[in-house]
């Protein structure tokens, strides 16, 4: 996900896409505690999205 559409997205669904994207790394690092993944790097990029989300939510409470 690129930080562009991030950046147009209203506040509330950044809240929904940060709690579905948590919600999916839990599901998946239980996933892979009990048979690998087939491609563990997925477990990177979601964090990595979820870092974006929150980068931007700061940034906006910070802007105000």
């Amino acid at each position: 996900m690129k930080a562009t559409i991030l950046i147009d997205t209203p506040e509330n669904e950044l809240l929904e896409m940060l709690a579905s994207e948590k919600e999916k790394l839990s599901k998946m690092k239980m996933s892979h505690e009990v048979s690998p993944l087939e491609n563990p790097k997925l477990i990177t990029s979601t964090k990595k999205v979820i870092a974006r989300i929150k980068t931007e939510l700061s940034f906006r409470k910070n802007r105000r």
